[in-house]
């Protein structure tokens, strides 16, 4: 019944080991889940008790096997007659072979229904986690951005897997396991103790020593594989450290140093292995010893009872049926109890992993529909800030009173150095985040009014490191509008000027493409993310840093595309080119979180105020080209320097 030996020990005591915090509120909450599946856990319970019956009662028919028919005992009790001292040799081997078939029987039917109670188990515990695993998937898309910046993406991955993994083995395995276990080590007690009370208690002597070398032994090998775990991660930090320095390594030379530090930390690492291995290899001799201890006192004890025929201590004769029947309950007892030690410590990993997956179900998401949030209504592309202030930690402002005012279809460029709350500032528009005072209206409409989904359906966000997934060129593009055609999405990648590459890919718009769109270059990656923001065709289109990693003669495509792109649509630009800005309606100058400039470009210029420093430090070096061009072919000044006063 019990697998896994002395490897399946040490696979589960390597594994983390939590303890949870509040185990009643847990359960309930698993509970809600497994009522679903209230049948499977009734038979599961049906199965253990037949499967458990069978075991306790084959050790008590090879008893009465030997009191009556091997070795018959006047007025011993069998379950297919009684003894009689004057039966035939063929009786007794029928009756013989009848309890053979019996315990045959029993054990095809243990073997029958432990299997069946292991997958029904499995089967509920597998649907659950499949469940739990959607709520949670679904409950991290819903959860706003605030709770991503404050949050590492690797620990809500870690419950998302690890936790989930740990409760998928508690409840497919480890669970069934420790309930059987304890039900058969309770029901063989209880039948010792009804056949004999003296004989019982002498048995189980031995049982408070197995016990505490089981969690002497379990607790020892935990915290060893832990520090293992620990040298192990020096070793991979070092390995990584190692591989990705090795230029450096070389160039220094400093391989031998290098190596050394290695050897020590991967010595360390063995010494830990070796340390844990010893404990998990001593756990089970030590408990074979004291379950031959305990089956040398039945042996004994009982022996010394039958060749006397004298009861043990005024109780009943112990016969030879009954020393064999307690033979083989000691051997079903002790098996158990290593088992239940190492797998209760898996359960209790689990709830805690469970604890941990429900308070992260239990984050309430900063921003929520308003009660009665209404749909928006087609965007005309009106923006409105109205001394808006935000801040994504209490008391530390990012945007301090912006007010800004774009028409239906003007192009709106934010510039400043960073942490000037350009990106802020864009996060809004979509409600990423909320404004601590003053209100975002489109359409005059306050986006805090209307359904987040039907708001953000109608902007389009191109951003400055564009995620890809691994599918193909076609999908990836699809994802700005699952509906579109293949025809459609072909119609945009040319739009962005992206078909030209696309079409000299292996399989063209079919090419998988790896992780994040690996196998492509960052300008590459950057037009299919254009692209899938002009399939969605978004009334308010939203550029951070758009063309900030693709070539100056990709950029050109790009730009012409976007006059098509952004005709008829608002849209917000941030930008470090000057291409970017130079036909933008307005823009915007930012510092500190207040816009201490706004205009044209060339107006902005004219000022000779913080847009001009900016210009003349980052931006003019990309004007000087143009520049060159037009003073080759005229002696006329060009457009920027007339505007600077040059």
């Amino acid at each position: 019944m019990f697998g896994g030996g002395l490897d399946g020990a040490r696979r589960l005591m390597s594994g983390e080991t939590s303890k949870p915090v509040n185990v009643t509120a847990t359960l309930g909450r698993f509970w809600q889940y497994f009522r679903h599946y209230w049948y499977a856990l009734v038979l599961v319970a049906v199965f253990m008790v037949v499967n458990t019956w069978a075991q306790v009662v084959a050790p008590e028919i090879v008893g009465q096997a030997v009191d009556c028919y091997l070795f018959p005992r006047p007025g011993a009790t069998c379950w297919y007659t009684t003894v009689d001292a004057n039966a035939t040799l063929d009786t007794k081997i029928a009756g013989v072979l009848s309890m053979v078939l019996t315990l045959v029987v029993l054990y095809i039917i243990g073997s029958i229904l432990g299997g069946a109670m292991f997958y029904t188990m499995n089967w509920a515990g597998q649907n659950v986690l499949r469940q739990l695993r959607i709520d949670v998937f679904r409950h991290i898309n819903r959860l706003s951005m605030g709770y991503y910046a404050e949050n590492e993406a690797g620990n809500i991955m870690s419950r998302f897997t690890n936790d989930a993994d740990t409760i998928s083995q508690a409840f497919g395995f480890a669970l069934v396991n420790v309930i059987s276990g304890s039900l058969l080590i309770v029901w063989i007690m209880v039948k010792m103790l009804q056949t004999n009370v003296p004989y019982a208690l002498l048995s189980l002597a031995v049982v408070p020593f197995m016990v505490l070398a089981t969690v002497y032994f379990s607790s020892q090998a935990r915290k060893a594989f832990r520090r293992s775990r620990q040298e192990m991660g020096s070793v991979n930090a070092d390995l990584q450290e190692s591989i990705a320095g090795v230029r450096e390594v070389q160039a220094f030379n400093r391989e031998a140093e290098n190596i050394n530090n290695f050897r020590r930390t991967n010595a360390a690492n063995r010494d830990a292995n070796i340390r844990a291995a010893s404990f998990t290899s001593a756990l089970t001799p030590v408990l074979e010893a004291l379950g031959y201890v305990a089956l040398a006192v039945v042996v004994v004890v009982g022996g010394l009872s039958v060749l006397r025929d004298q009861p043990l201590l005024g109780t009943t004769v112990i016969s030879l049926g009954m020393v064999f029947t307690f033979l083989q309950y000691v051997q079903r007892f002790n098996m158990p109890i290593q088992q239940i030690a190492v797998l209760w410590t898996n359960i209790q990993s689990a709830i805690a992993g469970g604890e941990r997956i429900f308070g992260l179900l239990d984050v309430q998401p900063d921003l929520v529909d308003r009660p009665g949030a209404k749909e928006m209504p087609t965007i005309k592309g009106k923006v409105e800030f109205i001394d808006v202030k935000a801040e994504y930690q209490k008391d530390q402002p990012v945007l301090r009173g912006i007010s800004l005012k774009a028409e239906p279809g003007q192009t709106i460029a934010i510039v400043g150095p960073t942490g000037a709350g350009k990106t802020t500032i864009i996060n809004l528009i979509p409600r990423f985040y909320d404004v601590s005072s003053g209100v975002v209206k489109i359409d005059d409409i306050d986006v805090r009014d209307v359904t987040m989904d039907s708001l953000r359906r109608q902007i389009g966000i191109v951003l400055q490191d564009s995620f890809l997934f691994s599918d193909t060129v076609m999908n990836n593009i699809r994802y700005g509008r699952l509906d579109a055609t293949d025809e459609e999405v072909i119609a945009a990648a040319k739009l962005a000027s992206a078909d030209q590459f696309i079409e000299r890919l292996p399989q063209g718009y079919q090419t998988m493409l790896g992780e994040r769109g690996s196998g492509l270059s960052q300008g590459q990656r950057q037009l299919i993310s254009i692209a899938r923001a002009a399939l969605a065709n978004p009334r308010i289109l939203i550029l951070d840093e758009a063309t900030s990693s693709v070539d100056t003669r990709t950029e050109r495509l790009i730009q012409k595309a976007f006059e098509k792109l952004l005709e008829g649509r608002t849209s917000f630009v941030i930008a470090h080119r000057l291409s970017t800005i130079r036909n933008a309606d307005q823009v915007l100058m930012l510092r500190d979180g207040q816009i201490i400039e706004r205009g044209t470009h060339n107006e902005l210029l004219a000022k000779r105020g913080a847009y001009y420093e900016l210009y003349m430090s980052q931006f003019r070096r990309e004007d000087q080209p143009e520049e060159a061009a037009v003073n080759g072919n005229s002696k006329l000044p060009s457009a920027a320097q007339a505007a600077a006063g040059d």
